[in-house]
């Protein structure tokens, strides 16, 4: 039958909810609702467990008025989202979840749907999704974090856009005249991010902002129960480790990147820019490299090693080869005016 139907069906049928109040049933608030009976909405129940969703105040005045069966209307779906109506039933109507409540529910269901986006969980636990957020480490800390969460529209969405944004470059770069569309199109990005990937690269930048390069599912493990606490740092320690090894070498190579972007010669000419784009997706400095050293696994350390010295390699013979175009084109200067000079005395 359909689960809008109303059945009757005897109280000692039912299995008490899977409430999400942590004081359970409300004794006053049970007195109020015998007194208005009749006129009560039906007991949403389980089908597959006969345990109420949401009613479970309702069918304590059922039965305080004597009554032995109630009216109900089924729900038919996994436990999961058994769970999720009862919440968001109770955050909709009848006595208000304290926000303790609320918090644990939130925390529940964090724990058995951690693909749900902070969004998704406040709207059924009548929280702010900064609240879920603050909620959701605790609640995850056992459980792998996955790149892709489900938003309160039902729909997936990635955390980290790198592998997208790198591609999209990459497509940039490669072929410098595909329309923007085409590339939303392979990779997935909004017409929005996909342009910022565009101006970003025209600007000199990395296609990746700084502040977006997340550590998806690279929680570091709790540390097990009653180990010691390392002691903190001295601030001297401290001063010294955040002043990264090479970073006014950074701040030079930022800067001859960002003055070469802005170069006329290269920012209007489609070579010009087809190069910048190029340049931009190859660049590397100090910290770009130590922020990928530790996912090399030490079997692969000689491999990777080699392919960096490989690059390095080719860096160098790009370098030579400008070097020998920059000394050849002074010379070539150099001559002209006394080429010059010989047609005039002749």
């Amino acid at each position: 039958m359909p689960a809008h139907f109303t059945h009757r069906v005897g109280i000692d049928a039912l299995l008490p909810a899977d409430s999400p109040r942590l004081n359970g049933v409300d004794a006053d608030h049970v007195r109020r609702l015998a007194e208005v009976y009749p006129s009560l909405p039906p007991v949403l129940v389980h089908r597959a467990t006969m345990r109420v969703i949401d009613g479970m105040h309702r069918l304590a005045a059922a039965a305080s008025n004597g009554l032995t069966s109630v009216d109900v209307r089924y729900f038919d779906g996994p436990d999961e989202e058994a769970f999720l109506r009862a919440v968001a039933a109770n955050i909709t109507h009848g006595l208000p979840l304290s926000v303790a409540d609320r918090k644990a529910a939130a925390e529940r269901i964090l724990r058995s749907r951690p693909e749900l986006s902070d969004r998704a969980v406040a709207g059924y636990a009548g929280l702010d999704a900064k609240t879920v957020a603050a909620i959701r480490p605790r609640s995850t800390a056992d459980s792998p974090q996955a790149n892709i969460r489900t938003g309160a529209d039902g729909r997936a969405h990635p955390l980290d856009r790198t592998a997208e944004r790198l591609r999209a470059a990459e497509l940039m770069t490669s072929r410098p005249d595909l329309p923007l569309r085409a590339i939303v199109k392979e990779t997935g990005l909004s017409l929005g991010t996909a342009h910022d990937v565009r101006q970003r690269l025209l600007r000199g930048e990395a296609p990746v902002p700084q502040g977006r390069r997340s550590a998806v599912g690279r929680r570091p493990p709790p540390a097990p129960a009653g180990a010691d606490r390392p002691a903190p740092p001295s601030p001297r320690a401290t001063a010294h480790s955040a002043a990264p090894t090479g970073s006014s070498r950074t701040r030079g190579s930022l800067e001859t990147l960002r003055r070469l972007a802005g170069d006329p010669s290269l920012r209007h000419s489609e070579s010009g820019r087809h190069f910048l784009r190029w340049l931009h997706t190859h660049f590397m400095v100090d910290e770009a490299w130590r922020q990928q050293a530790d996912a090399v696994p030490p079997h692969c350390t000689d491999t990777v090693a080699e392919l960096a010295l490989h690059c390095s390699n080719a860096w160098k013979r790009f370098a030579e080869d400008l070097g020998r175009r920059r000394l050849a084109d002074t010379t070539t200067a150099q001559s002209r005016p006394a080429a010059s000079g010989s047609r005039q005395g002749a």
